[in-house]
């Protein structure tokens, strides 16, 4: 069943074409998981992250800095290659510079019918936040009914709202079942349902979710035959599934992560209220922070710990992209936190369009580290 999680993950611009083409339905690029996707969606809009494909690139450097990290790179590579041709727009949420870069080149460069940057407050830990995120909901949400010629109704964002809700609960569920000894789900496949979440419609992936979830509760706990490392994973956006590949053949179980593309996306729900955007805001100021929001008090700490805790984590890798400021800021106070609890962390700064060999070298000489840590 999660081949076709995998599939969805693989082949998602043939599903967001044939979305299109079966629903008549306008597609949205965004570029950072703030992006309220309950708005767009409850506009009959397909919301789709734009990821990278991980391969070398040499389209963006009349565009963007070179020494922004190669993700962004990546991501707006794919765009002027045209492998995103079939966007009706795109958005985001304010996020790192790098990113905003990304969306501005995308935005100048390549014909695009529709464009918005939604102002999110990098405070989120001040009350004021709430407010002030709300009206800038109100000032999106405008936008796109001029641009669709539609009104969004309450009862089209209370629909919107209930099935992102079900998508994150589900996803969770199956999530906190790799908290088991034996998780009965790989790290790698996890992360197939986490980025297929993130580019398909809910509605059809919650049914297949659901068939999931059923399946993994009626079966029975299978061991591995072997004592495998379970690691946890910690940092900027990663979707390199053949890096995760990687380190589980190496002997290691990763049953958690905190990445933006995985457990950030999703992890809370929009808590219902009298006012259906001050709820949605509510929602994303509330949400696991990203570094770039998490001051001054760093809630992200705490949350990393009570993850650690709750999977059972012999290790953390903690990974930024390389030249990725916030992240590598955040980095040192993370390893204290983790080496306080007596969790190894390995800082590991990560290009996704490079060959995985010095990885796979750095990912052996950790697991090792920790295994003889085991026999003491």
């Amino acid at each position: 069943m999660t081949e076709v999680f995998k599939g969805w993950y693989e082949h998602r611009h043939d599903y967001a074409k044939e979305w299109q083409k079966r629903t008549g339905g306008r597609v949205m690029g965004y570029f950072c998981t703030y992006a309220p996707e309950e708005i767009m969606y409850a506009a009959g809009i397909l919301p789709v992250r734009v990821l990278g494909s991980h391969e070398p690139q040499a389209v963006t450097e009349p565009h963007i800095f070179g020494m922004f990290c190669p993700f962004c790179r990546d991501c707006l590579a794919q765009g002027l290659k045209g492998r995103f041709d079939y966007l009706d727009g795109i958005m985001i949420s304010q996020s790192c510079l790098h990113l905003r870069q990304a969306f501005t080149s995308w935005r100048i460069h390549i014909p695009i019918s529709y464009n918005y940057y939604l102002p999110f407050p990098h405070g989120v830990q001040n009350p004021p936040a709430y407010k002030y995120l709300t009206s800038e909901l109100q000032a999106f949400q405008k936008s796109i009914e001029d641009w669709t010629g539609q009104k969004i109704t309450t009862e089209a964002l209370d629909k919107a709202i209930e099935v992102y809700n079900t998508n994150r609960r589900l996803l969770r569920q199956i999530f906190e079942l790799r908290r088991a000894k034996h998780p009965p789900i790989s790290g790698l496949d996890a992360m197939y349902l986490a980025l297929s979440s993130q580019m398909v419609d809910k509605a059809e992936h919650n049914v297949l979710l659901q068939q999931l979830l059923d399946s993994l509760q009626a079966s029975a706990p299978q061991g591995n035959g072997n004592s495998h490392i379970r690691l946890m994973f910690v940092g900027s956006e990663n979707d390199d599934t053949s890096f995760i590949k990687m380190v589980e053949s190496l002997g290691a179980d990763i049953v958690i992560d905190e990445h933006c593309t995985g457990t950030r996306y999703f992890w809370n729900q929009v808590v219902p209220q009298e006012d259906r955007l001050a709820a949605i805001a509510a929602r994303y100021i509330d949400r696991p922070p990203c570094p770039s929001k998490d001051w001054p008090a760093r809630r992200r700490i705490p949350h990393i710990l009570g993850l650690a805790k709750d999977y059972g984590v012999q290790g953390a890798v903690l990974i930024q992209q390389k030249f990725c400021d916030p992240h590598e800021f955040d980095m040192p106070a993370i390893g204290q936190a983790l080496k306080a609890e007596g969790i190894p962390s390995y800082n590991l700064e990560l290009d996704v369009t490079v060959p995985l060999g010095p990885f796979k070298i750095r990912m052996e000489a950790f697991l090792e580290m920790l295994r003889g840590e085991e026999l003491f």
